[in-house]
């Protein structure tokens, strides 16, 4: 029997068996990408105080936004080698404690240069941390349920601008005094830093404790209950219609495989802009007051997440994937370019934010949608470096989607040409989902 036959027969045990493991996997990590997306978050109010604290202009800003990505990509595939090598758990537990000190050391930067070294060794310590969470996900839940998870896991990210929003705006806020003094020494900025930083240290030495390395080697689950549930994922890597890799090297001669690295770099382009620069398009628009800019922010993430949880249950029940994916890209497009059109006709802020909850519904739910496709085309040996090596090619967006908003809003004073270029990219990138193989992304 297949592995998606024997996945949803209701009177297979593995059912309820996989759901206890969605309750006791996916909150935990839940919370971990929570604060990884809450450091991409704060980066962008960061820079509502500390551009004029350091003298920065908003190139300096985008090109430090984006060196991140540079070292991202650079580790991407070798950290995920490493995880392979040394398991999940010891290695995510290591990058997390990493990337957290990092992050907190934020705080001390003085200047261009020592802002772009700490974000670069920022995100070449994070490198390995979300492909690494995708290839632990496919060792513990069979491709019928990914999406689902996939969309319950990374709903992590538009929750991070609903909490990190108005938590980040009440940190400025909160540690500003009325004569502009430091609180023991540092400004809000600094704080924020700082105070969202250090918790990343103590999840990271959670996680030795919190999660098991695999199905084998869970206490938490009798020894039928192992067996039954490895049966499954030995009879669904079977059954799946691996149209392209089983090996890396195959992975790295696969047209398929850079194909979906160029996609991915399509969807990360409208989410990274968002991240970056939802902060600063709100304060255009809405005013300068650091709650209510922290508030407004909350709103594209709110819609993002209730759009992502839906469309995964959507593609679960039906196991398509293209469409899945290219409608919410198409939806991303369409809210960039509304909310390009707030200068374009006249200044109506409620035109942008509508425009960037579109954008940010579209290209989060992609992000989701991505991943169950994007694994379809690769076999367990491929996995590890298959999937870190599309993730370090979307990642390149990260660099590049900051860096060109702010040269375009440099030069031209405004935000909106970069939002027209970016939803021209994620256009193209639905044009190669639509054009994949239909074999590969049915379960």
């Amino acid at each position: 029997m297949s592995a998606v036959i024997a996945d949803n027969d209701p009177e297979d045990g593995t059912r309820d068996l996989f759901r206890r493991a969605t309750l006791r996997i996916v909150p935990f990590i839940f919370v971990c990408y929570l604060f990884n997306y809450l450091d991409r978050v704060n980066v962008g109010f960061a820079k509502l105080q500390m551009l004029g604290a350091l003298g920065l202009d908003d190139r300096q800003y985008g090109f430090a936004a984006g060196i991140f990505f540079l070292g991202y990509v650079a580790c991407g595939v070798p950290s995920n080698l490493m995880l392979e090598k040394f398991g999940a758990r010891r290695w995510i537990a290591i990058i997390m404690v990493v990337w957290g000190a990092l992050s907190a050391g934020l705080a001390f930067v003085h200047g261009a240069s020592s802002f772009y070294v700490v974000r670069f060794l920022t995100g070449a310590a994070e490198a390995g941390f979300f492909p690494g969470l995708m290839l632990y996900l496919t060792r513990w839940f069979p491709s019928r349920q990914r999406g689902r998870v996939m969309a319950l896991f990374m709903a992590a990210i538009p929750l991070s601008g609903v909490i990190g929003g108005p938590l980040s705006g009440w940190i400025l806020s909160s540690f500003s005094t009325k004569g502009g003094e430091t609180i023991h020494g540092l400004a809000p900025w600094q704080w924020l830093f700082l105070l969202q930083g250090l918790p990343t240290i103590l999840l990271g030495l959670a996680v030795v404790f919190l999660l098991s390395e695999n199905i084998a080697s869970a206490p938490w689950l009798q020894k039928p209950d192992r067996e039954a549930m490895q049966a499954v994922l030995v009879a669904d890597s079977r059954t799946a219609r691996q149209t392209t890799a089983t090996t890396f090297r195959q992975a790295l001669q696969s047209p398929w495989i850079w194909a979906m690295g160029l996609v991915y770099f399509c969807v990360q382009s409208g989410v990274y802009a968002i991240n970056f620069w939802l902060p600063t398009i709100i304060q255009t628009n809405f005013g300068s007051d650091m709650q209510a800019i922290g508030w407004l922010s909350a709103i594209p993430y709110v819609v993002a997440a209730l759009v992502m949880l839906a469309t995964g249950r959507l593609a679960d029940r039906s196991g398509e994937r293209r469409w899945h994916l290219a409608g919410p890209m198409l939806l991303a497009a369409a809210g960039l370019f509304a909310g390009s059109l707030n200068g374009t006709i006249g200044q109506h802020p409620s035109l942008a934010l509508f425009g960037l909850s579109l954008g940010a519904s579209g290209a989060l739910t992609g992000l989701a949608m991505f991943w169950p496709l994007a694994s379809s085309f690769l076999g367990a040996e491929a996995a590890a470096g298959g999937l870190a090596l599309i993730n370090s090619m979307g990642q390149i967006a990260g660099f590049a989607s900051p860096w060109i908003v702010g040269w375009i809003r440099q030069a031209t004073g405004s935000t909106d040409y970069g939002l027209i270029l970016l939803a021209a990219i994620m256009l193209g990138g639905v044009s190669i989902v639509l054009s994949s193989p239909k074999s590969s992304v049915r379960s």
